[in-house]
């Protein structure tokens, strides 16, 4: 059984495509619970360049091949999502704990929320354009403020 999805986004065409079939006894007996054999095969282009991801893995999920896609690609995004919030943010590199963690991850998830939302698609390029205008920054969050630009 197979699924999949294309999509162009953010510059990128990427084709995912899921082949799924029930595990055989030998499978069953040997990883208790399993039902899905899976391939996914990831194919794309970004600036001119292709790329191919090739992924194979078992699952106990009792579900169908295309709810498995949209499983994997909703995983996916989580894991861009927070590479994105390392690689750029630095995230991992602080050392906050308790209530000032919570803070400052929320603060982040703004920050990337209205950059995003105001056609900034590369993050430091963003945080650049606002890094020195206190602002711009409230004016992206929707607060008038009585400081010069």
């Amino acid at each position: 059984m197979t699924a999949t999805v294309s999509e162009h986004r953010h510059g990128r065409d990427t084709t995912w495509t899921l082949r799924a079939k029930q595990a055989p006894e030998h499978i069953r007996e040997a990883w208790i619970g399993s039902s899905w054999i899976v391939e996914l095969v990831v194919i794309g282009k970004r600036a001119g360049k292709p790329s191919l991801q090739r992924h194979l893995f078992l699952t106990s999920l009792r579900t169908t091949p295309k709810a498995l896609l949209k499983l994997v690609r909703d995983r996916w995004c989580i894991e861009s999502w927070h590479w994105l919030r390392d690689t750029q943010l630095h995230e991992d590199a602080h050392r906050y704990v308790g209530p000032g963690a919570a803070v400052l991850a929320t603060l982040l998830t703004l920050a990337l929320n209205l950059l995003g939302l105001h056609g900034h698609h590369s993050v430091r390029a963003g945080l650049a354009a606002v890094a020195h205008d206190i602002a711009k920054l409230l004016a992206m969050a929707g607060i008038r403020s009585g400081w010069a630009t």
